[in-house]
C-alpha cells in the first residue's frame, strides 16, 4: 500500500463547482481530494485559521466519536503546497438520504420533514431527510463541530446504508454558526449511543484529542467546542435553531 504522506500526489482533475481550489488526484492506487491552503478564499466570518485545518479537526472528532462520519483526512504537501487531503468516496447514486419532494408526497415512515417552501414555479415542496441512525449521528456531529454548511450534497449515501459527511471547512467557529439541512429530530432525546459519543469528545478534550486539536484550532475555538459538548450532554436532546443566522445553508444542495 502506498504511504499516504510520502508517495507522490498526482493531480488528475479539478472540481470546478467548489468555491475553493479543489482537485482530484491519486496517491498510488488511492483516489483522493486535495484542497491546498493557498487556494482558499478568505471568509469574513471565518477569519482565523485555515479551512484545511478545520477539515482535519473534523476528521479527528469523527474518529474520536467512533462513527466513521468523515473519510480519512490529513494534511500533507501537494503540487500547490500544504493542504487537506481526503480519501475519495464513490457514493451510491441509487441511494438518497435527503430530497425535495412535493409537499403532498412526504413519506410517512422512515423520513423526517425539515420545512416546506415554494419552488420556482410556485409549487409547494418539502425538504425531507431519512430517519436513520447514521444520519442522526451526523446531526449530532454537526452540533458538536458547529457545522455552518451541512448542505444536502455534503452527505454521501453509500451502499449498505452508511453515510459520509464531507466539506467541513466551515466548522468550529467560537460563535454559534450551525446551519444544516438535518433538523428533523428537533427536541428528540439523544440515544444512549449518541450520549456516550458526545461524552467521549468531552473527556477527550482533556487528553490526546485536545492536544491534537490544539495544533489546528485556537484556544477560544477549543473552549467553545467543550461548551457545546457540555450543553448537549446537559440538555440530552437535539437542539432547536437559534440565533440571527439562517438555520439552513443556501443553496440547500
Amino acid at each position: 500500500m502506498a504511504d499516504l504522506m510520502t508517495t507522490e500526489l498526482t493531480l488528475t482533475g479539478r472540481l470546478t463547482t467548489a468555491s475553493n481550489a479543489t482537485f482530484l488526484g491519486n496517491i498510488g492506487e488511492k483516489v483522493v481530494v486535495y484542497k491546498p491552503i493557498a487556494g482558499e478564499n478568505p471568509l469574513w466570518d471565518f477569519p482565523e485559521g485555515q479551512l484545511a485545518h478545520r477539515e482535519v479537526a473534523a476528521y479527528l472528532v469523527s474518529e474520536a466519536l467512533g462513527w466513521n462520519i468523515v473519510p480519512h483526512t490529513w494534511l500533507r504537501d501537494g503540487q500547490f503546497g500544504e493542504g487537506m487531503v481526503q480519501l475519495w468516496q464513490e457514493q451510491d447514486h441509487d441511494e438518497n438520504a435527503i430530497d425535495l419532494v412535493p409537499a403532498e408526497s412526504v413519506p410517512q415512515v422512515g423520513w423526517k420533514q425539515v420545512f416546506q417552501g415554494r419552488g420556482e414555479n410556485g409549487e409547494l415542496l418539502a425538504l425531507v431527510h431519512e430517519d436513520s441512525p447514521a444520519l442522526r449521528r451526523m446531526a449530532v456531529f454537526d452540533v458538536i463541530v458547529n457545522n455552518a454548511d451541512r448542505k444536502g450534497n455534503h452527505i454521501l449515501a453509500m451502499t449498505g446504508g452508511h453515510r459520509y459527511g464531507v466539506d467541513h471547512g466551515l466548522t468550529f467557529h467560537r460563535e454559534h454558526k450551525l446551519r444544516t439541512v438535518l433538523w428533523g429530530w428537533i427536541g428528540e432525546a439523544l440515544t444512549a449511543e449518541e450520549h456516550e459519543g458526545v461524552a467521549r469528545i468531552s473527556e477527550g478534550l482533556d487528553a490526546e484529542l485536545g492536544q491534537k486539536l490544539a495544533e489546528l484550532l485556537t484556544a477560544d475555538e477549543l473552549a467553545s467546542l467543550a461548551q457545546r459538548c457540555e450543553r448537549l450532554l446537559s440538555a440530552g436532546q437535539f437542539p432547536i435553531p437559534s440565533g440571527e443566522m439562517p438555520a439552513v445553508p443556501w443553496p440547500l444542495f
